[in-house]
């Protein structure tokens, strides 16, 4: 994918998680919505002071931030979880089926 479209998924994953709209982040951020939108498609690449004031906005650190290496496409998650499942047994396999009913429910 690359550095930008990596970040800019990363960054609105975890906006989204915290709850906060663009326009709030953006506000929080100072910085456009448009300018953020931009960030978050992977268009625009941030300053370094931007990116503190992402850091400090989303309640996050860089090293959560930027640990990219789990971001995959949704197909690419649902084959590589199918393909792992048959590896599974016994209290593995139980604890992947609560953690997947758990998830459910949210």
């Amino acid at each position: 994918m690359g550095i930008k479209k990596d970040l800019g998924k990363k960054i609105k994953r975890m906006r989204v998680k915290r709850g906060l709209t663009q326009e709030a982040l953006a506000e929080a951020v100072e910085i456009s919505q448009r300018t953020l939108s931009g960030i978050e498609i992977g268009e625009n690449f941030c300053t370094a002071e931007t990116l503190d004031k992402i850091i400090a906005a989303l309640d996050t650190t860089a090293e959560e931030l930027f640990a990219l290496d789990h971001i995959k496409q949704e197909s690419d998650l649902r084959k590589e979880i199918a393909s792992s499942l048959p590896q599974l047994d016994g209290e593995k396999l139980e604890i992947a089926y609560k953690v997947v009913k758990g998830l459910l429910k949210e």
